[in-house]
C-alpha cells in the first residue's frame, strides 16, 4: 500500500501526465453534465415512465451505455452507441471490402480515412435511431410530459437534430480524451456511466438485505466477497497470455566472415487467452436485442412469448442462447483480429523462428492451432462471466440492478478500461524513472 501511495504521489510530479489526467476528468465531467440536460419540449419532472423502462434488464443495459442519459431523455440519450455500432460495422466490412483493406495497409493516412468513414456512418446510424427514440418517448411518456405536440414535425425534426449533435459531441469528447487525456476516451465514457449507476444499485441491495431483513449484513458481506472474486477472475482472464518462445539468429564476426548462431536472443510471442476482449459480448448483446424487437411488432401469442423470453436477461433461455453466441463470436472475432499469417511473415523477415517449427506456412499453422486451443477455454470463461448475473440472481436472490455488476459487459468494461488506463499511467511513471502503479521496484531518482 505504501508503494502504491508513493506511486500515486509521483503521478502529480509529472507535469504532462498531471495535465492529461485533469483534461480527462474535465471532459468526463462535461459528458456527465450533458447526460442530465433534457431534450427541449419535454418536462423533466415527468420521466417516471422512461425511468421504469430503464429498470428492466435490456433497458438498464442501454441506460448504462448512455451514462443514464436514456432514462433522462437527455441530449446524450443515444450516447456513443451509434459510434460503437459504426466502428463494429467498419471493422467487419474491412474483411470483405477491398477499399477498406487497402486503407488498413496505408498506415496513419489510411487510419485517418477509416476514422472519417466511421464518423459519417455514425451520423447515418444516429439519424435512423433518433426517430426510433422519439417514438419510444411518445409511447412511454404521458401526454402531459410533452410541452409541445409530440407528433409535430418541428418537435421531431429538432429532437433528431439535437440527438445527432449530442452523439457527435460525445464522440468528439471521446476522441479528445484519447488525444489530449489519458486512456481510451470512448471506453472511459462508458466506464463513467457504469460507475454512476453502481452506488444506487448497491444502496438498493443494502436496503433489501439489511432494512428489509432479507439475509442481513453477513449475507451482504458475502456478496461483496463474491463480487471481488469475480473481478479478480476477470482481471486474470484479460491479462492471461500463452507465451510462445521465439529465437533469433545471432551474428558474430570472425575475421572476414560472419557466422549465424542459432539460439541467440530469446523472446516470446504473447498470445492472449481472450484476444477478442469484450467485443464478443457486445456482438452477442446486439443480436439478443433483435428477437424481442421483431416479436414486439406482432400481437400474436407466440410473439409475446418470444418477447418475454428475450427481454428477461436473467431467464434460462436468454442466457443459454447468449452464452452460445459469445463462444461463437469469440472464435469469429479472434480469427479476424489475430493475423497469424502476418505474425509468421514478420517473424521470418526479422530472422526469428519458433524452436522446432519451420518459418513461414508451418509457423502460421502452428500459431493458428495454438490460438484455437486457447480460445476455447477463453470463450467458455468469457461466457460464464457474461451469464454470471443470472446465476447469482437465481442462487443468491440478489437485486437485479446490483446483480448486473457481477459479470457481463459492464464488469468486463470496468476491469478492461481500468487496466488499460493504469498501464498508460504506469508507462509515464517508468519513462520518468519512477516506480509504477502495477509493480513496485527500486526507487530511482527522477530524471527531468
Amino acid at each position: 500500500m505504501k508503494k502504491f501511495i508513493e506511486a500515486f504521489i509521483n503521478v502529480w510530479k509529472i507535469e504532462e501526465l498531471k495535465n492529461r489526467i485533469l483534461v480527462t476528468l474535465g471532459l468526463l465531467l462535461v459528458y456527465r453534465f450533458g447526460a442530465h440536460v433534457t431534450l427541449p419540449g419535454i418536462d423533466a419532472t415527468k420521466l417516471n415512465g422512461l425511468a421504469n423502462q430503464a429498470q428492466g434488464g435490456i433497458g438498464w443495459l442501454i441506460d448504462v451505455f448512455t451514462g443514464g442519459a436514456f432514462s433522462q431523455a437527455s441530449v446524450f440519450a443515444l450516447g456513443i452507441m451509434p459510434y460503437i455500432s459504426a466502428s463494429i460495422v467498419v471493422q467487419l466490412m474491412g474483411i470483405a471490402v477491398p477499399y477498406l483493406q487497402k486503407l488498413q495497409k496505408e498506415g496513419e493516412s489510411g487510419r485517418k480515412r477509416i476514422n472519417q468513414i466511421t464518423r459519417w456512418l455514425t451520423i447515418l446510424i444516429t439519424l435512423v435511431q433518433g426517430p426510433g427514440y422519439i417514438y419510444n418517448l411518445y409511447r412511454t411518456l404521458p401526454r402531459e410530459a410533452f410541452l409541445i405536440s409530440s407528433d409535430s414535425v418541428p418537435f421531431i425534426f429538432s429532437s433528431v437534430v439535437i440527438l445527432t449533435t449530442g452523439t457527435i459531441f460525445a464522440m468528439w469528447l471521446g476522441e479528445k480524451i484519447t488525444d489530449k487525456g489519458i486512456g481510451n476516451g470512448i471506453s472511459l465514457l462508458i466506464l463513467v456511466g457504469i460507475i454512476a449507476r453502481m452506488p444506487q444499485a448497491f444502496v438498493q441491495e443494502f436496503t433489501s438485505r439489511v432494512s428489509e431483513n432479507n439475509g442481513g449484513l453477513m449475507l451482504l458481506v458475502f456478496e461483496v466477497v463474491v463480487w471481488l472474486l469475480i473481478i479478480i477472475a476477470s482481471v486474470l482472464l484479460i491479462m492471461a497470455v500463452r507465451k510462445i518462445p521465439v529465437q533469433y539468429a545471432r551474428r558474430t564476426a570472425t575475421g572476414d566472415f560472419e557466422q549465424d548462431i542459432a539460439g541467440g536472443n530469446r523472446q516470446w510471442i504473447p498470445l492472449k487467452l481472450n484476444a477478442a476482449g469484450v467485443m464478443p459480448i457486445i456482438f452477442a448483446q446486439a443480436i439478443m436485442f433483435i428477437p424481442a424487437a421483431l416479436a414486439g411488432l406482432s400481437e400474436a401469442d407466440a410473439a409475446r412469448t418470444i418477447t418475454a423470453q428475450f427481454q428477461n436477461v436473467f431467464g434460462l433461455a436468454y442466457n443459454i442462447v447468449f452464452a452460445l453466441l459469445i463462444i461463437i463470436f469469440t472464435y469469429f472475432y479472434t480469427a479476424i483480429t489475430v493475423p497469424t499469417n502476418k505474425m509468421a511473415d514478420d517473424l521470418k523477415r526479422s530472422g526469428g523462428f519458433i524452436p522446432g517449427v519451420r518459418p513461414g506456412v508451418e509457423t502460421s499453422d502452428y500459431l493458428d492451432k495454438i490460438m484455437s486451443l486457447i480460445t476455447f477455454p477463453g470463450s467458455l470463461f468469457l461466457a460464464i462471466i457474461a451469464v454470471f448475473p443470472a446465476i447469482v440472481v437465481s442462487l443468491m436472490n440478489i437485486q437485479s440492478q446490483w446483480a448486473l455488476f457481477y459479470g457481463g459487459t459492464s464488469l468486463l468494461i470496468m476491469v478492461g478500461v481500468a487496466i488499460d488506463t493504469i498501464q498508460q499511467i504506469n508507462s509515464y511513471l517508468l519513462n520518468r524513472h519512477y516506480d509504477g502503479l502495477m509493480k513496485s521496484g527500486k526507487n530511482r531518482k527522477a530524471v527531468a
